[in-house]
């Protein structure tokens, strides 16, 4: 089955040509795989991106980093091929396979050339549905994982992000460490990656897009070779994470000239109906630029912090709106409270309307330079499929962004920003901070 959507004028650059009129068809494969498809014959290859609902998060308790470490295992041997031998042929073809696993996802990005693509599919499934997971592959990325989870234990913004997610996220998935700790990962065996694969990889969680030369036909069939042995579901996924944390103030002992400062307090859905001006609004308050309204007034005229920003953070399983920066050991309160003012200023009143063009100028100019090609575009499709938003969004984002008002934009801001309720987690050793509450 196939359903073409409206044509979009998109500026793509490389794979597709400048102001090209590209259709976006949702197919469905013969076997019932359903995938986003963008059909371009100018230039022989097809980027596919694959993505599984349902990463870390899925990770048992104990072995935390399990579906990170089983993600990049898939490109170390498949079948007869051994990690070199995989290696070799992949290069041969001159395919590129890529592995990873966040908290929310598990993704496969594939490029292949139209004359090899038979062959690198099955060098694909090959990863997939036969991976070897060999002992010395295993030690040798178990040992380089282990090396990150210790460092992430000397680093100050690695430990302000974890006790900020223990503390917010108590009791779920979400406040667990998804690339695993030096216990977890040393934990993990043979047998685990292979149940991963399993509990992570499945149909029900399946979010497919391609672009680039193939047509609607010949990708059903590529779907249904690649993916028609996967299992009809996984894992059951975690409950929607509720916010436990409270406001306040968490001071973590760190010797050095600075503290980190991570804050925030919860926030709103990507499915909320007014996602939109909360994410316009946000990029405005304290989207890390020069210009933004905590970068302005926090470091251009307090100079208080090298740089500042805040965002939103909309998980599929919940959603905070968080922010962070650094600053002299001494001027910690200070700038703890000239944050607690901005938020406050934002929430009572929003954006100005020189504020809000500057921000809607600078969104929709940046929007298109996203496309710059077929991997892009493939996984700007899955994104989207994720996040709930109809195949044609891209034909009407930007008009949705230009049509916001000040006034929505100060209605979304006293909802979703509430300096009462923020929280701030300071690794360091601040001076003169009041941590009374």
């Amino acid at each position: 089955m196939i359903r073409v959507l409206v044509p979009l004028a998109l500026a793509l650059v490389a794979a597709l040509p400048l102001r090209a009129q590209v259709a976006v068809q949702e197919i469905t494969s013969p076997g019932g795989i359903d995938a986003w498809l963008v059909e371009e014959r100018s230039i022989p290859f097809v980027a596919l991106e694959l993505s599984f609902r349902g990463g870390a998060v899925l990770d048992p308790e104990g072995l935390e980093g399990v579906t990170s470490l089983m993600a990049s295992m898939l490109s170390e041997g498949a079948g007869e091929l051994d990690s070199r031998a995989f290696a070799a042929r992949s290069e041969a073809l001159a395919t590129s396979f890529r592995f990873s696993a966040g908290q929310d996802t598990m993704t496969i990005s594939a490029s292949m050339l139209t004359e090899n693509r038979d062959e690198a599919a099955a060098l694909l499934r090959l990863a997939l549905a036969e991976p070897r997971f060999d002992a010395d592959a295993l030690e040798r990325l178990r040992a380089r994982a282990i090396s990150g989870a210790r460092s992430d234990e000397r680093n100050p913004s690695a430990i302000a992000g974890r006790a900020f997610a223990a503390l917010f996220y108590d009791g779920h998935p979400y406040a667990l460490r998804p690339d695993g700790t030096v216990e977890s990962l040393g934990a993990i065996t043979r047998d685990d990656l292979i149940a991963q694969r399993d509990r992570v990889m499945a149909r029900d969680r399946l979010h497919v897009a391609a672009v680039g030369d193939i047509d609607a036909e010949e990708l059903g069939a590529l779907l249904d070779y690649l993916l028609g042995w996967l299992p009809e579901t996984g894992a059951p996924l975690p409950r929607h994470a509720e916010a436990v944390l409270r406001p306040g103030l968490t001071v973590i002992d760190f010797d050095g000239p600075q503290s980190v400062v991570l804050f925030g307090h919860a926030g709103i859905a990507r499915q909320d109906e007014d996602f939109l001006p909360a994410f316009v609004m946000m990029e405005a308050f304290g989207g890390g630029r020069f210009g933004t309204r905590l970068m302005r007034e926090v470091r251009v005229a307090r100079g208080l912090t090298y740089g500042i920003g805040a965002y939103l953070v909309s998980r599929t399983f919940g959603e905070t709106v968080r922010g962070q920066f650094s600053t002299d050991n001494a001027r910690v309160a200070e700038a703890i409270a000239a944050v607690r003012a901005e938020w406050a200023r934002m929430a009572e009143a929003g954006l100005s309307e020189d504020e809000l063009a500057d921000i809607q100028t600078y969104l929709t100019g940046a929007y298109p330079l996203r496309f710059d090609g077929n991997a892009n575009i493939a996984g700007i499709l899955v994104g989207m499929q994720l996040q709930g938003l109809p195949a044609d969004y891209m034909t009407y984002r930007n008009d949705l962004v230009d049509a916001l008002t000040v006034d929505e934009i100060a209605a979304i801001a006293a909802r979703v920003l509430d300096p009462e309720a923020l929280h701030f987690v300071v690794v360091g050793r601040p001076v003169g901070l009041d941590t009374g509450n």
